[in-house]
C-alpha cells in the first residue's frame, strides 16, 4: 500500500497527511493541530478502538458473546492489524481493515505487558476508515461490516498538540475542564455522556470544534501538558469488573457508521 498519502483542500490552506490510515499531521492556515510523534505524552497520533474500550486484565481477557468467547487485551484487537489502502484523490482517502472469525493476531503487549500472545475475535467484520478534507474541516468517516448481532464497542483516540503550559481549556455543555485536571483523572480518562461535541479553547492558536455522530460520548485523556486526546467512544467501558457481554455493547445492525469532524475557529 501507498505508505504516505497528502490531502490538500481546494483553497490551499488545510493538508493533513496520513501514514499507513494513521493521521499523523492535519496544518490549518500553518498551524499543526495534531500531536507530533516523539513528543512528549504518546507515541502515537491517533487510534481506534474496537470491538472493545479499556483494559481486560481483571476478567483474564475474555469476552463473552453469543458466538463463544474471544480474547482481547486493551482496546481491542483492532490496532494490531494493518490498513489496507483502498482509494484516494486531492481531498479524499479511504482505507480498509478486515478480519476473519477466529484467526488468531499476535499481540504486541505479550510479553512484557500481556499475558496473552494470541488475540481473537468470533465475528467476521471489516472497518473502513475515510477521511474527507475541505476548506473549513477534515471530516473522518469509520464504517463498520459484519453480521448483525456482533457486540462492540467503538473509540476513536486522536491527540491533539498543546502549547505545554497548560492553560488550554475543553469546553463541553455548561462546563469548562482544564488540562490540570484531566491529567489528575488519569489512565481512566475523563468522561463526558450524552456529548456529541466539545470546544478545545487555546490561548495561543487556533481553537478547536470537535464534532462526533454516532458516538453519544466524549472522554478526555492526557499525562503531560503538551497534548490532549478527544476521543469519542460508544461507550465507557465497565472498570471495576472489566465484564465485557451484549448487556454493555453495542449490537451490530450489519452496517455501523461513525463520524469524527475537526474544524477550527
Amino acid at each position: 500500500m501507498k505508505v504516505q498519502i497528502i490531502l490538500n483542500s481546494s483553497d490551499k490552506m488545510s493538508a493533513v497527511k496520513i501514514d499507513k490510515g494513521e493521521l499523523v499531521s492535519f496544518i490549518k492556515d500553518n498551524e499543526e493541530l495534531i500531536h507530533q510523534k516523539g513528543s512528549p505524552g504518546w507515541n502515537r497520533s491517533e487510534i481506534e478502538m474496537f470491538p472493545i474500550i479499556g483494559p481486560t486484565s481483571k476478567n483474564n481477557n475474555k469476552v463473552s458473546t453469543l458466538k463463544g468467547e474471544g480474547v482481547q487485551d486493551q482496546h481491542g484487537l483492532l490496532r494490531e492489524l494493518k490498513y489496507n489502502f483502498v482509494d484516494s484523490s486531492e481531498t479524499k482517502a479511504v482505507f480498509e481493515k478486515t478480519y476473519k472469525a477466529g484467526t488468531k493476531i499476535r499481540n504486541d503487549k505479550f510479553p512484557d505487558k500481556s499475558n496473552n500472545e494470541f488475540v481473537f475475535w468470533p465475528f467476521d467484520f471489516s472497518f473502513k476508515k475515510y477521511f474527507e478534507l475541505e476548506n473549513d474541516s477534515l471530516k473522518i468517516t469509520f464504517e463498520i461490516n459484519s453480521e448483525k448481532g456482533m457486540p462492540f464497542m467503538l473509540g476513536f483516540h486522536p491527540a491533539f498538540k498543546l502549547s505545554g503550559k497548560g492553560d488550554e481549556i475543553i469546553e463541553v455543555k455548561d462546563q469548562k475542564v482544564t488540562i490540570d485536571e484531566v491529567i489528575k483523572k488519569g489512565g481512566n480518562a475523563f468522561p463526558f455522556f450524552d456529548v456529541e461535541q466539545v470546544n478545545l479553547i487555546k490561548k495561543v492558536g487556533q481553537n478547536i470544534n470537535f464534532k462526533t455522530e454516532g458516538f453519544n460520548n466524549i472522554m478526555f485523556w492526557t499525562q503531560v501538558k503538551n497534548m490532549v486526546c478527544l476521543e469519542p467512544i460508544t461507550q465507557y467501558p465497565d472498570l471495576e469488573s472489566q465484564s465485557y457481554s451484549e448487556k454493555n455493547m453495542r449490537i451490530s445492525k450489519g452496517i455501523e457508521v461513525f463520524s469524527v469532524e475537526i474544524s477550527t475557529f
